[in-house]
């Protein structure tokens, strides 16, 4: 729903959303019980252009992947009522495409080569700068704009 000023405004039955323009270029849904990291990560993106969207657990990133179309899926891993795997395994059951990072303190990688199809297209472990943040967001559309079909999944940085 928009206002006067052509802005998004919340809608209170999915979670917090940030006010914005609607041009914005990216629409990102940002899933994440830790509510200082949430909204961390809504303020970042939000406050560069993009469109943001935040939830609490994984059941309701899932009501609100059912709501809408979303360009990037940042989500953590470790949540009540759905876990992140869990919510990317619904996510290619329903034969969704939109890119998916994870941003966790546990990355799970033992899953991962358990069942590479869950894979998400970028891993971003906790705690990450805001800069992490931002960069990581910019490969993962660029990556998504161009994708010819293969795989690429961008592995977080080493010191």
């Amino acid at each position: 729903m928009n206002d006067d000023n052509g802005l998004s405004q919340p809608e209170e039955s999915v979670g917090v959303t940030r006010q914005y323009p609607t041009n914005s270029p990216k629409r990102i849904l940002v899933v994440d019980d830790d509510s200082d990291s949430r909204q961390l990560s809504v303020d970042v993106l939000a406050g560069s252009g993009y469109d943001v969207e935040a939830v609490l657990d994984g059941d309701a990133g899932w009501e609100a992947l059912q709501a809408k179309r979303y360009d990037l899926i940042i989500t953590d891993n470790k949540m009540p009522k759905m876990t992140g795997i869990e919510m990317i395994e619904k996510l290619r059951a329903a034969r969704m495409t939109p890119p998916v990072i994870m941003a966790t303190g546990h990355l799970p990688m033992n899953e991962f080569a358990r069942r590479p199809r869950l894979k998400p297209d970028a891993m971003l472990e906790k705690p990450f700068s805001n800069d992490e943040l931002l960069e990581m967001v910019k490969e993962v559309l660029c990556t998504d704009d161009h994708n010819d079909g293969g795989e690429e999944v961008l592995l977080p940085k080493q010191p």
